[in-house]
């Protein structure tokens, strides 16, 4: 509202300038147009709409600009890191790559909502990066789950990915060898290979991208050409998609 006040009036001004210059009016003058904007604008208060509609409007485009900027020069990164998982369609005419945090609630919510949209295009190519930034319990989630991907594959990493999700109590290291357990798989490795080199750089690496490309939580969500920073429910997914593929 602030925002908007002062850009009509400074409008307003400009127009004044072009008239004759701000610059040329007594003080009374000033003080006397001053109140002519403060009287107009008490008047005619659907005129701050209008001017707060046409900045958000501005500043949306702007950040939408920014954001196609960011893709642009990352696109590798982002979509053909061989470091990340990538299920649903890989051939898919649409890619979606979230970033996720385990101990995120909003992760947690859109989990099964990403999975539905991915399953029911059947046309989606979906690319999951690590991007542990809630504490130790996030960072030991993602250690293991790409842990897991370089030892075992992509499809014993998602039945992974799917359990640490849903984990609510602490991924400890007797939590983590029982899942391993439980999948058929011999924790020690798994375990050991944790807090290798190969595994955090997996996880520097994100950090890094997330850095460059202004991603400060989770989930955020690229949706071909669109950036989607936080939590939207199926529906708008499924719209964002469909104005991808125009």
């Amino acid at each position: 509202m602030r925002r908007s006040v002062l850009a009509l009036a400074t409008c307003l001004i400009g127009t004044s300038a072009l008239a004759g210059g701000l610059g040329e009016m007594t003080e009374a003058e000033r003080a006397a147009f001053r109140e002519e904007v403060r009287s107009y604008l008490l008047e005619n208060p659907e005129v701050l709409m209008e001017a707060m509609d046409v900045l958000q409007g501005r500043e949306d485009q702007a950040a939408a600009n920014r954001d196609l900027e960011i893709l642009a020069t990352h696109k590798d990164a982002i979509f053909n890191d061989p470091a990340s998982w990538v299920g649903g369609n890989p051939e898919g005419d649409i890619t979606v790559v979230e970033f996720v945090d385990y101990r995120c609630g909003y992760c947690r919510k859109a989990h099964d909502e990403v999975a539905e949209l991915v399953k029911s295009d059947g046309n989606i190519r979906f690319v999951l990066k690590e991007f542990p930034i809630l504490g130790e319990d996030s960072v030991t989630s993602s250690q293991f789950a790409i842990s897991v991907l370089q030892l075992h594959g992509p499809d014993v990493y998602k039945q992974v990915h799917d359990t640490l999700i849903a984990l609510r109590g602490s991924p400890d290291g007797a939590t983590l060898a029982k899942l391993a357990t439980d999948l058929g798989l011999d924790p020690a490795p798994i375990l050991e290979r944790m807090k290798s080199p190969e595994v955090l750089a997996v996880i520097e690496a994100n950090h890094a991208l997330a850095n460059r490309m202004e991603i400060s939580g989770t989930p955020t969500f690229v949706i071909d050409q669109t950036m989607v920073r936080g939590y939207v429910p199926l529906d708008g997914m499924r719209q964002i998609v469909a104005g991808q593929r125009g």
